[in-house]
């Protein structure tokens, strides 16, 4: 008898917690950066105007790729969960850290006064501090990240 068959709707096929909605959206976001070289690419002539559009400072280009990493890298890890679990029980606090250095480096530039001129990064700044707080106090996100939510 098939068991995994019975399961309740919150878990997958392979016996998993299922990463709730809002999981990717929020990785999405954190690889904004990683996502804007993917559109500039696809668009090859017009690629170098989107890139300056959005990130007139190649500096603040490079860091936001570093800043994205994390998240990349998790969407490539949700699929080696079970393959992974210890890498994938610490991962919720690779990217805790990595939402921490982004709005700690997002503070300096405001204090820097480099990007007051448009409401777009204080709008992705609040985005990324209510992606900060889900990671840290949504029980069920937490569960994903927990080996003991794995029925095997």
């Amino acid at each position: 008898m098939n068991v995994l068959k019975y399961l309740p709707d919150e878990y997958d096929g392979k016996g998993q917690l299922r990463l709730p909605f809002l999981f990717w959206p929020i990785m999405l976001l954190l690889a904004r950066t990683w996502l804007l070289l993917v559109m500039a690419g696809a668009s090859r002539q017009q690629g170098n105007d989107l890139l300056a559009l959005f990130y007139p400072d190649r500096q603040a280009f490079w860091i936001g790729l570093a800043l994205g990493t994390p998240a990349l890298l998790g969407m490539l890890l949700t699929g080696y969960r079970t393959r992974w679990p210890r890498l994938w029980q610490y991962w919720r606090n690779v990217l805790l850290l990595s939402l921490w250095i982004n709005l700690l480096w997002q503070g300096v530039q405001f204090t820097q006064g480099d990007l007051l001129s448009s409401p777009l990064p204080l709008l992705l700044t609040l985005f990324d501090l209510l992606a900060l707080l889900w990671l840290q106090f949504n029980t069920r996100l937490r569960d994903c990240f927990s080996p003991e939510h794995h029925l095997e």
